[in-house]
């Protein structure tokens, strides 16, 4: 599969059902030596609540990658778990 592949695809958590975004605002965070994808990593998001505040990107680990479809990428994280949700590996 190639990177442009992956343009404008949503990703969808299977635990909730919620769209997280899609690749186009995301990035994939690539393994130098092997060129593998280690992470597809979402920019926080601002809202009027977190204005002020920090906005920590998603960080999805390439293993919560269930399928990847013609128009949608399916991740399946448990949302009430934190560890998935951090600023850098």
């Amino acid at each position: 599969m190639r990177l442009s592949d992956f343009a404008g695809k949503q990703i969808v958590n299977l635990y909730d059902g919620k769209r997280l975004g899609t690749i186009s605002e995301a990035d994939l965070e690539i393994e130098a030596p092997s060129g593998r994808i280690r992470a597809i990593v979402i920019p926080g998001r601002y809202s009027l609540g977190s204005f002020w505040g920090d906005s920590q990107p998603i960080i999805i680990p390439w293993e919560a990658v269930k399928k990847i479809g013609a128009e949608v990428i399916i991740v399946e994280i448990d949302s009430s778990s934190r560890s998935w949700r951090r600023q850098a590996f």
